[in-house]
């Protein structure tokens, strides 16, 4: 029974629903499952459901059908989604200021304490100063209390050190965690790439330089029959071609240029200092890389086992605005994916 809710949660038509169709599917499993409609359980449901994620989404029906909360955010942190990481940064920033708030504290505590012993020794300084037939009773009276306040003093700093120290490493702990946190919301978890959150971050950069974005293509890529893939061979099998397909980009690429995977079966490059014919060069050779080198064993006969992509290419003089550039390389891919003859497009070309 738990197999046949995980798998309920996998799409199992071959071509990809539109944005509304995936928002209503992931709606109805989110009411179906008494799940808060909340932004980061639909990324969760999403990454199960149209990430064609199978193990988030075992994982998601082996907690039944009405999954408390913190349960679903143990898995979106222990899958690195990004809007789960963002709220445990913001908790463990929460945790950074408390400490602090904690830290100051003390030494407010400790400034206290220093402050009664001065008082007290200026208090027994006028009154041994002014009082020349002071008893010698009472000025012990006097050095007993100082003595008293002193220890306070020393007792206070001694435990504010120790409890210092102790702040110290974890606020180091938390940083740690905040730096990991901010890593995992750029990352592809499967193949370590950047994702889609680092792109729009390296594309706003590049039209925010004094130069512009003048000079740069920007490719989009699909994997042909992805879906099928994954349903015919299962989801470790595609994890591993997107880990190799992954690799394959990373090596195509210059230290200027960058490679991201920004949905389950797209990815995007980024060229810099290329025009048109180079790009269409450039993507041609990738094409046909892929096919070359990405083969795998099928028990179908008749199967080649071949990965095949299709490419969109947008220049970035075509665009003035990082949007309008993604959108013009979006339009291009969809015209390459469904011309199979020319796997390769160009935006208004």
């Amino acid at each position: 029974m738990q197999n046949a809710s995980a798998n309920a949660l996998v799409p199992r038509e071959a071509g990809r629903p539109g944005p509304i169709a995936d928002i209503q599917k992931i709606a109805q499993h989110l009411m179906r499952l008494n799940v808060a409609a909340l932004p980061r359980n639909y990324e969760l449901f999403h990454e199960a459901i149209v990430g064609l994620n199978a193990g988030l989404a075992q994982d998601i029906a082996a907690l039944g059908p009405q999954p408390q909360q913190a349960m679903l955010d143990e898995l979106g942190l222990k899958y690195r989604l990004v809007g789960h990481c963002g709220l445990a940064g913001d908790t463990s920033r929460n945790e950074a200021s408390r400490l602090l708030r904690e830290v100051a504290d003390r030494l407010a505590e400790g400034l206290r304490h220093k402050d009664a012993f001065a008082r007290a020794c200026g208090t027994i300084l006028k009154s041994v100063s002014g009082n020349d037939n002071q008893s010698l009773a009472a000025f012990l009276s006097e050095i007993d209390y100082l003595s008293a306040s002193l220890a306070t003093v020393l007792s206070a700093e001694t435990e504010i050190a120790a409890n210092l120290q102790d702040d110290i490493k974890r606020l180091e702990t938390l940083e740690r965690g905040i730096s990991a946190m901010q890593l995992a919301a750029v990352a592809d978890r499967i193949t370590g790439l950047p994702n889609r959150i680092a792109l729009n971050r390296v594309m706003a950069d590049l039209y925010e330089r004094e130069e512009g974005a003048a000079g740069s293509a920007l490719f989009m890529i699909n994997i042909d029959n992805f879906t099928d893939l994954n349903e015919r061979y299962g989801t470790p099998a595609g994890n591993k071609l997107l880990k190799k397909l992954a690799g394959l980009f990373q090596k195509s690429i210059k230290k200027n240029d960058f490679v991201a995977r920004t949905e389950a079966d797209e990815f995007a490059l980024l060229f810099a200092n290329v025009g048109m014919q180079d790009a269409m060069a450039i993507a041609e050779r990738l094409r046909a890389s892929v096919e070359d080198n990405l083969v795998f064993a099928t028990s179908d006969r008749g199967d080649s086992g071949r990965l095949t992509i299709s490419v969109g290419v947008a220049l970035s003089t075509d665009a003035s605005t990082p949007g309008q550039l993604q959108a013009n390389a979006r339009v291009s891919l969809l015209a390459a994916r469904s011309n199979p003859r020319q796997p390769v497009q160009a935006f208004g070309r």
